[in-house]
């Protein structure tokens, strides 16, 4: 018996009030979505609850009343929507997800994209395992299935007797093109890469600070990956001969990610490649996995710090951009680790160095992601502050020394004015 199904079996699966889980980034499913909106008129008081959304649709938008979205990290997608108060934002960090969705939704069906099914009867999530892979076996999933999916390693397959049928849809993934690398970044890299050493094993977050670091350590040997997304440039670092994986302490030779997204080059790369394996994020991002790895370093990027240390990583000027994600998985996970090292970067300043990213007090709105307790370094184009176990007075000194020139004195003077600086 076929467990294809068409687009009527589909919407006849959905309960009224259903809680429907879609991945992140590419294990979301076009086709399956667009069944649901086509057909929104027969269901009643659903909800899809998602990650990073890739496409604006008219649910999001909170145009289908029987429709709405319920977000745990903002996109292009959502962001706007959600500055209008147009839908609901789920605070979290990355790894308690499958907890949360268990605790406070019904759990009743899961969509996600997977590579065509095997001579055994298995499919693969591809890129993903995120916060649905765990969930195997618990409950019910409808599968997209596209060829374009690689085929993957890990703890992301479902055999045909676990799901509740499938369509397909043959397209494209999404990219991510990798932005300009400037000479800030490659400042900003230039102090980390002083810091890793032969060996160690690495978390790189999203944006052009990571890439920089990425591009500067192809001379470097016996690297590991230990990471919540998996960029393109690790397929660069592989080719060079810098990662092998060989003295990680955990999943030893094995590239370790939650999701992978890029361009079709790192698609390629991991298509039918045992060595990487895709985990689940309550696995993955755990603080305490993190810290199996001794030698663990962290490096991820923020849009302003105070002189306490706080980082506000997921707003802009105030304004919700993003969300929590995994920075404080990994801040913590590294704090835990025997030799573990955190990194948050970001330029010194904003609009055309009129504003000073490192400030008195965060943005009035600005939210607090990697609180002062959990900081280990942040780095600017001016050097890094070194802020785990030094005072208030201390860290505010060093933060204002790796400020834009143009900032310190009124740093200096509002600090000491504040009784924040001796």
């Amino acid at each position: 018996m076929t467990k294809k199904l068409n687009p009527e079996e589909v919407v006849g699966l959905i309960d009224k009030g259903a809680d429907i889980i879609i991945p992140i980034a590419n294990g979301e499913p076009v086709k399956l979505l667009d069944i649901l909106e086509e057909r929104a008129d027969q269901l009643d008081g659903v909800k899809i609850h998602q990650m990073l959304a890739l496409r604006e649709r008219s649910y999001i938008k909170g145009e289908l009343e029987q429709l709405k979205h319920v977000s745990y990290f903002l996109s292009g997608a959502t962001r706007k929507v959600y500055q209008q108060a147009k839908m609901e934002l789920v605070p979290n960090n990355f790894h308690e997800i499958p907890k949360m969705l268990k605790k406070t939704t019904k759990m009743s069906m899961i969509m996600t994209v997977a590579s065509p099914m095997d001579e055994h009867g298995y499919f693969t999530f591809g890129t993903q395992a995120d916060y649905v892979a765990e969930f195997v076996g618990e409950v019910p999933f409808i599968l997209e299935v596209n060829e374009n999916m690689p085929r993957t390693y890990g703890h992301n397959h479902i055999h045909i007797s676990q799901i509740a049928g499938f369509v397909e849809h043959h397209a494209p993934l999404s990219e991510e093109k990798a932005g300009e690398i400037s000479d800030k970044d490659l400042l900003i890299a230039s102090s980390i890469i002083e810091d890793i050493k032969n060996g160690d094993t690495l978390q790189i977050g999203i944006g052009s600070v990571p890439n920089a670091v990425i591009s500067m350590l192809k001379d470097h040997r016996h690297l590991g990956i230990h990471t919540e997304m998996l960029p393109d440039g690790v397929v660069d670092l592989v080719k060079a001969g810098a990662v092998d994986g060989t003295q990680k302490f955990t999943n030893r030779g094995k590239i370790i990610a939650t999701f992978a997204y890029g361009s079709k080059k790192l698609y390629d790369f991991l298509d039918n490649n045992p060595v990487v394996e895709f985990l689940p994020v309550s696995t993955v991002n755990d603080p305490r996995e993190i810290a199996k790895e001794k030698n663990i370093v962290s490096i991820n990027a923020t849009t302003e710090v105070d002189l306490f240390g706080q980082c506000a990583s997921e707003t802009v000027g105030g304004k919700y951009y993003s969300s929590s994600g995994g920075q404080v998985d990994f801040a913590r996970g590294v704090r835990f680790a025997e030799n573990g090292k955190g990194y948050i970067c970001l330029p010194s300043t904003a609009k055309g160095d009129s504003l000073s990213r490192i400030k008195l007090q965060l943005a009035p709105g600005s939210v607090v992601t990697t609180g002062k307790n959990d900081v280990d370094n942040i780095v600017t184009e001016y050097g890094m502050a070194r802020l785990h176990g030094v005072s208030i007075s201390e860290r505010a000194k060093r933060l204002i020394s790796i400020a834009h020139p143009k900032f310190r004195e009124e740093l200096m003077f509002d600090a000491k004015k504040n009784g924040i600086m001796i």
